[in-house]
Formats: structure tokens, C-alpha cells, sequence
């Protein structure tokens, strides 16, 4: 019997002050399965805005919207700092306990530059791998 993970609202940045802002990709299937995991380990240090909300300026106004593509980005609440992709993975295992067991992984000396490679490994395929159909072309990243 299979069973079907319940989707988890997910905090919305300006119902939740304080809370360090989650920016993924809302239109792809693999992000959307990760982030609601996310939101599962959360203990309320996190809210979510997807990158195609026309609020997304005001979070990172100095990011491209190629750049956001990308790769997940988390800004901290007081917008003094900004994590993307594995840079992202690694702050987020300090802040969640659910994560401490990527912290040694990621805390390796000199072991970032290949963190950084394979999440952009990932993330370039992540529509294939969401199991879009992307014979017509649809899986690939603007």
C-alpha cells in the first residue's frame, strides 16, 4: 500500500517575522518534494517564498533571476546574509537539528568546492529528474 506524505503549508516570509526565507524553485516538481521535507524537519526557524513571487526583489534584489534558477538560496532574517545551494545545505545544518548529520559532511576542510559541484550537478537535472517530459525541451533551465 502506498502511502502519500501530506503536503505541509508552508510559512509565507511576511506572516512569519524573523524567520530565515527559504527561495526555491515553485515550478519544479523535485523542489517542491524537497522543501516540504524541509518545512517537515523545520522547528520554526524557516519560511518559504518561491522564486517566481513577484516578492522576491525584496529578499535578494541583487540576484538575477539566473542566478535564482540556479539554485535554492536562504537569507537570513536580518538580511545580512545570503546562502546558495550547498553553501545553503550547509548553514541549514546548523540551524535545524534534523540536518546535524550532513553538518560533519559538509564541515570537511577543503570539501565545499565538490559540495558545490555536485548540487549544481543536481539542480541542472532537477526537472528530469522531478520526471518531467523533457523530450520537448521543457526540462531545461531558462
Amino acid at each position: 500500500m502506498n502511502q502519500v506524505k501530506s503536503q505541509v503549508e508552508l510559512p509565507d516570509p511576511d506572516r512569519k517575522v524573523g524567520a530565515d526565507v527559504v527561495i526555491w524553485d515553485g515550478q519544479c516538481n523535485f523542489c517542491r518534494a524537497q522543501v516540504q521535507r524541509l518545512a517537515r524537519w523545520d522547528s520554526g526557524k524557516l519560511s518559504y517564498l518561491s522564486l517566481h513571487d513577484p516578492r522576491i526583489s525584496t529578499y535578494c534584489p541583487d540576484l538575477t533571476q539566473e542566478q535564482l534558477l540556479e539554485q535554492m538560496w536562504v537569507v537570513k532574517a536580518d538580511r545580512s546574509a545570503k546562502y546558495g545551494g550547498a553553501d545553503a545545505a550547509k548553514y541549514l545544518s546548523k540551524q535545524l537539528p534534523k540536518l546535524f548529520w550532513l553538518f560533519p559532511l559538509l564541515h570537511i576542510p577543503l570539501s565545499m568546492p565538490l559540495w558545490r559541484w555536485i548540487y549544481r550537478q543536481v539542480a541542472k537535472r532537477r526537472y528530469r529528474i522531478s520526471g518531467r517530459d523533457c523530450d520537448s525541451g521543457t526540462c531545461r533551465i531558462p
